[in-house]
């Protein structure tokens, strides 16, 4: 089995960050989704996880690096891509292998995809399977049409991130990424290129109190619900912040809606599936096990 080499790479480098975008864009190419979440990326660039890049055994010492891999590690979790081209030849599981005998053993990973190489590589390691996200699709031509709600509005930097943040937490209390967001989280999604205020949807009460929310991210012809959340579920008010959603889809041109849901939230996944969704790809979440 070959033995890649691990190298802590900073994204700050000019060099590192195109062959790590390089990376990304020929694993999304093969394998119809991105090997990381936007929450690793973030932390990425914030300093709270680490790059190492898996660089190929050199053919001779004045060879040329070549980047076959990269992992982002931190904040408790793993996830990591080789590249389509270099994949069968071992080098995830040496990799893998290697990572694990500096981490703490009860490590979380994502294999963004559900890949059969990506179970019997975990069942290899130690892994369990613990979470399952779905990725649902729907084409736009046939979503249904939402009349105009007065009480849903947008997002107004600065004057609204306290609230939202504070609804947020409490609407996503017992999820592991999405309830632990902070201010500065919700700054750094605000500085990426794909924001726009117009689409992230509030819904108020008369009061003015935030009840819900329905965030979109929107690049060309795909839009994708980011995340979408009401304080009191069960009066219509997500159904209601779906439509408006869709309607401002179609509005900005989008051909194509997607969003990511666990696959045990029984209420929102028929939500979506009454709505047109149907599934894409899947995501699992692996915990390593103590024997291991």
């Amino acid at each position: 089995m070959p033995r890649p080499t691990l190298r802590v790479r900073d994204i700050g480098d000019a060099g590192t960050r195109a062959a790590f975008d390089q990376l990304i864009r020929r694993a999304v190419a093969g394998d119809g989704a991105s090997p990381f979440n936007d929450q690793a990326l973030v932390d990425l660039e914030t300093g709270a996880r680490s790059l190492i890049v898996v660089l190929a055994p050199p053919e001779s010492p004045s060879a040329v690096e070549i980047v076959v891999g990269a992992a982002v590690l931190g904040q408790g979790e793993l996830e990591f891509v080789i590249d389509p081209e270099w994949r069968g030849a071992g080098f995830g599981s040496s990799m893998l292998r290697e990572l694990l005998g500096n981490v703490p053993p009860s490590l979380l990973a994502w294999a963004h995809g559900d890949h059969p190489a990506a179970r019997a590589l975990a069942a290899r390691t130690g892994f369990e399977r613990v979470r399952v996200l779905l990725q649902l699709r729907m084409p736009l031509g046939n979503a249904p049409s939402a009349a105009p709600v007065d009480t849903i509005t947008t997002f107004r930097p600065d004057v609204d991130d306290d609230e939202w943040i504070e609804l947020n937490a409490r609407v996503f209390a017992h999820h592991p990424e999405q309830g632990r967001l902070t201010v500065d989280d919700l700054r750094a999604r605000r500085a990426e290129p794909w924001f726009d205020a117009g689409d992230f949807l509030l819904a108020r009460e008369d009061s003015g109190r935030m009840i819900g929310y329905n965030w979109l991210k929107i690049d060309d012809s795909h839009g994708e619900i980011y995340v979408i959340g009401v304080s009191e579920p069960g009066r219509g008010l997500g159904r209601s912040l779906m439509l408006a959603g869709l309607q401002r889809m179609r509005e900005r041109g989008v051909t194509t809606a997607s969003l990511y849901v666990e696959q045990d939230n029984e209420a929102a996944v028929n939500l979506y599936r009454s709505l047109g969704f149907t599934d894409h790809t899947v995501d699992v979440q692996y915990r390593r096990t103590p024997a291991a």
